[in-house]
């Protein structure tokens, strides 16, 4: 299974400096199949293509030939992306226009050279017919498994990401079910076949959003009193990069907790298939409703369902666990029973037929049902829920 990991390094100032001129050099690549593309569509009405906008940037940079193709292929997924998005009625997309100053370098297979001790050799490829003298950089930490690609990241210090085949094959022996609704409040709740349910609390990552949120907003109190560019002004921008940088790799952080917890939970209740409620959409079609108080949009800006879907894909594909994406749409307002509607504000589902539950694993239940019977009906058993909070 391929597998990512951050990796820290040294190296001497003048490979530091190369190393920054890299990610400037990469980003004259971003640029130029910006106005590549421009100029293509302007004189021929379709987008340029992969083949052509190779071409047309072979050889015209310091850097290797693979690094370059790598700036060119970010450069087309992101335009297909927003292409589906467009497709999708998804009226906030854009294609990529922006201009950089700094984008990130990547090494590809046969980019780069790495040796036991550590020391890694990123190579700069042939320039004026002479092969340039490599990077040269040592980690102390690196991964075991055949490494495949080497990526060149900034976040208040440059770092590199490395892409690895760790040789773990997935294995599949369970033979359950479980339903998942994702959430602000609760992180992840989850809900088997025969009762047994998992709530994972979010605390943690709300408290973390919120202290994030509160510094921000200090700080830009105090910026907007100052000149835009005097040497205060640049003191308060270092300071929000920097809150803005540990609030990402704490976040980061709870949620890789919090969803290798529920992967270790799968496990051990056997688990072969996982449906969760899909609730992309949910925070556009939050903010076209006029009546949607300022705490509550701030909250759903605040939800973190992307990177626990990425998360939770990786992680339980390694286990030989299936992921599957299912429509909640009324999951959370259907009573399973007597199939009436009815919004709840409280964290405990009431019917007046007599059904009662918590409301995400309410939620998780319904989900589980529309999966396995694409429909919504009621699982006669106890309901035993499982509570874990993130340290």
């Amino acid at each position: 299974m391929i597998r990512a990991q951050i990796v820290n390094f040294q190296a001497s100032k003048s490979n530091i400096d190369r190393l920054f001129a890299c990610n400037r050099e990469s980003a004259r690549v971003w640029n130029e199949c910006l106005q590549l593309s421009k100029d293509h569509y302007t004189e021929h009405q379709k987008w340029i293509s992969q083949s052509e906008i190779q071409k047309q940037t072979k050889g015209r940079f310091h850097l290797h030939s693979q690094s370059i193709q790598a700036v060119c292929h970010k450069y087309l997924f992101a335009r297909d992306s927003a292409y589906q998005a467009v497709q999708k009625g998804i009226k906030a997309a854009r294609y990529p226009y922006k201009n950089k100053n700094h984008y990130n370098t990547k090494w590809a297979k046969d980019g780069f050279n790495v040796y036991e001790n550590g020391k890694i050799e990123l190579s700069m490829g042939n320039h004026d017919g002479k092969r340039e003298k490599p990077i040269v950089v040592h980690a102390s930490h690196l991964p075991v498994g055949h490494l495949k690609e080497i990526e060149l990241c900034y976040d208040n210090g440059l770092f590199l990401a490395i892409s690895y085949e760790d040789g773990i094959e997935s294995t599949l022996s369970q033979n359950h079910s479980v339903g998942v609704d994702p959430g602000e409040i609760h992180t992840l709740a989850a809900f088997r076949e025969d009762g047994e349910s998992l709530i994972l609390t979010g605390r943690k990552v709300r408290a973390i959003h919120r202290l994030r949120n509160k510094k921000l907003a200090e700080i830009q109190r105090l910026q907007s009193k100052c000149k835009k560019g005097s040497r205060q002004w640049k003191k308060y921008q270092k300071a929000k990069r920097y809150i803005l940088s540990k609030s990402e790799k704490q976040l980061r952080d709870a949620l890789h907790k919090s969803t290798k917890s529920f992967v270790d939970w799968c496990i051990e209740q056997s688990v072969s298939d996982v449906h969760m409620g899909n609730v992309e959409g949910v925070q556009r079609n939050t903010r076209k409703k006029k009546r949607t108080h300022r705490k509550q949009a701030q909250k759903i800006s605040n939800w973190s369902f992307g990177k626990v879907k990425q998360y939770l894909t990786y992680k339980l594909e390694q286990q030989g666990i299936r992921l599957h994406l299912v429509d909640e749409s009324h999951t959370s307002q259907t009573c399973p029973v007597c199939k009436k509607r009815k919004k709840v504000s409280s964290r405990n589902y009431t019917c007046e037929c007599g059904y009662k539950e918590h409301r995400d694993i309410h939620g998780a239940k319904n989900i589980l049902s529309k999966a396995l019977y694409d429909e919504i009906l009621h699982f006669d058993v106890r309901t035993k829920i499982k509570y874990l909070r993130i340290a």
